[in-house]
């Protein structure tokens, strides 16, 4: 019972970060529906907030489905195998994300560029960008699957598959055409700024 009761949690805790996250950020989009009343920076904070309370709901209903489901891979694999793939597919996951966010910023973690339109736009980022094209959500979510493996939670795994699958369709519906209309954006004001120099 407490195994279904994690795991539906969870399930609706994912579903509320990726449709919450990409309902508001499309609604800030088309209507600047956070920055139209109190500006930039005031926006960009009220939907922070919202977004980190998803975020980190969504985090710890993983971590508690996992804990709640622990010992439910079969005997076959050993503990150790377990516990040791778990610490480095962890310590991957986090530094990939953690080198991935060093390198476009506090402010891309948080889709600041969906509030300021002054923020630059890089096409090609450094640092893991440039041997993977979503570091982020590819091998950035490592950590995911290392958190199952210590705890040797099948839930675990298979919401962990089912939360990689969510958000890069969140990727692909919300963040990527937004990226990719800033880049053509930055990429024409770029062509008419050496136009006028020329």
């Amino acid at each position: 019972m407490w195994a279904c009761l994690t795991l539906g949690y969870h399930l609706a805790s994912r579903l509320a970060y990726v449709f919450g996250v990409g309902a508001a950020l499309t609604q800030q989009q088309r209507h600047q529906f956070f920055t139209r009343r109190d500006g930039v920076e005031a926006g960009f904070r009220r939907f922070r907030r919202v977004a980190a309370t998803l975020m980190n709901n969504d985090g710890v209903s993983f971590v508690l489905l996992c804990v709640v489901t622990r010992q439910t891979i079969g005997p076959a694999v050993p503990v150790t195998v377990l516990v040791m793939g778990g610490v480095l597919f962890v310590a991957l996951g986090v530094s990939i994300k953690l080198w991935a966010a060093m390198r476009l910023g506090y402010g891309a973690y948080y889709w600041h560029n969906f509030f300021a339109a002054t923020d630059p736009v890089v096409p090609e980022p450094p640092g893991p960008y440039r041997f993977l094209k979503n570091p982020m959500y590819s091998l950035g979510y490592l950590h995911v699957y290392g958190v199952a493996l210590f705890f040797a939670s099948l839930p675990g795994l298979i919401a962990a598959v089912f939360d990689q699958a969510a958000i890069l369709v969140f990727y692909r519906i919300v963040e990527k055409p937004h990226f990719d209309l800033l880049t053509k954006t930055a990429t024409r004001q770029q062509g008419l700024f050496r136009a006028s120099e020329s």
